[in-house]
């Protein structure tokens, strides 16, 4: 998901255009990104269908809030792959779709996966997180990825876990915890 300067610059432009309502600009950024953000969609929705909605509720929400886009949001690819997480999230849960059968009775998630956020963690010290990783518990390390890799809400988190809603926050809070003082040596 990281982008180069100059791609980054690209969608930065193709974003001010489509703030202008240019078109011709909304389909080059379509063009551009679409692919990516399809495959985050199905990703995290496990269904053609429902990745599909979302990627085109994604790009309406980009036609019309284009102009609301600011550097200090991130970077564009970033900011528009939220959208599209955020949108395929909100059907998931409109829908009440279950992630895959396999998942409600999940003893450990492995986080050696290739994932949506794999590019952007190599970039930013993959190393080092992973070793973070090591310092949590199993519960914890779970909670996280379900939560943060996944998508899962805390309740569903608490389904997959077969643990209090309660129960789970906390390993996600205290988890948190103790990565942020790991990646802060």
């Amino acid at each position: 998901m990281v982008a180069s300067n100059s791609e980054q610059d690209e969608l930065m432009g193709l974003l001010i255009a489509v703030s202008r309502e240019d078109r011709q600009a909304f389909q080059q950024l379509y063009e551009k990104i679409s692919g990516r953000m399809f495959g985050l969609c199905l990703k995290l929705g496990s269904q053609q269908e429902l990745a599909e909605e979302a990627l085109q509720d994604a790009f309406i929400q980009i036609w019309h809030r284009a102009a609301e886009y600011h550097s200090d949001r991130g970077a564009p690819l970033s900011w528009m792959m939220t959208i599209a997480r955020y949108r395929t999230l909100d059907l998931m849960r409109s829908r009440k779709a279950k992630q895959t059968s396999g998942d409600s009775h999940l003893e450990h998630v492995e986080d050696q996966r290739e994932g949506p956020l794999d590019v952007s963690l190599r970039s930013a010290g993959t190393a080092e997180l992973t070793g973070c990783f090591d310092e949590l518990s199993d519960v914890q390390r779970d909670s996280i990825l379900l939560s943060y890799y996944r998508g899962f809400t805390h309740d569903e988190v608490s389904e997959a876990l077969s643990s209090p809603i309660g129960t789970v926050k906390s390993w996600i809070r205290r988890g948190l915890m103790v990565l942020k003082r790991c990646l802060e040596r």
